[in-house]
């Protein structure tokens, strides 16, 4: 099962890189201008989406939840590449600059979740998409607190893991969407 979880993982993943390679190169990486909570805040817009809509059972602007989980993906992504970029000021980057860092992040979170999933036991097969929508909001709400306390925690993981558990949780949701 943890094989065709990592498949099923890296497909997951080929769609999101496919559409940020599009997305940079029709937009560039205007993206760069913004600072970590303008990150969070906009996953958080994405992940709203999604429980309204779970919530409500209903849906007046077209755009599929899956694509929402892309999203926050590609957002939790770019997240983690801002701290990477932490100290540089440059603003426009091509996708070949990019792809190495995307894929850099990507690994590590898929290797997070290889461990996670070997001492849960696939646990999140039986979830529901809407705990998974709720568990990403939570997670959130605690980068948002992290980050109004300036980064300092007093024993939590810090923005960047909850930043990773955000994308492996995203990934599931979409498994679990493709499996119905």
């Amino acid at each position: 099962m943890i094989d065709k979880t990592a498949s099923e993982y890296k497909q997951v993943i080929s769609t999101c890189k496919t559409l940020f390679e599009k997305k940079t190169r029709d937009y560039g990486t205007a993206w760069r201008i913004l600072r970590l909570p303008s990150i969070t805040d906009q996953i958080f817009i994405k992940a709203q989406r999604i429980r309204s809509i779970q919530e409500k059972g209903t849906q007046k602007v077209d755009d599929p939840i899956s694509d929402e989980f892309i999203g926050i993906i590609n957002y939790c992504v770019i997240a983690l590449i801002q701290i990477e970029l932490a100290d540089s000021k440059e603003t426009e980057m091509t996708f070949e600059q990019l792809e190495p860092l995307y894929d850099r992040m990507v690994d590590e979170t898929f290797s997070l979740q290889q461990n996670k999933n070997h001492d849960y036991g696939e646990a999140w097969r039986d979830m529901r998409v809407s705990s998974i929508t709720d568990i990403i909001l939570m997670k959130l709400l605690r980068v948002k607190q992290i980050e109004d306390n300036q980064g300092k925690t007093l024993v939590s993981e810090g923005v960047k893991a909850n930043y990773q558990d955000m994308i492996n949780y995203s990934v599931f949701a979409l498994i679990l969407m493709n499996n119905k």
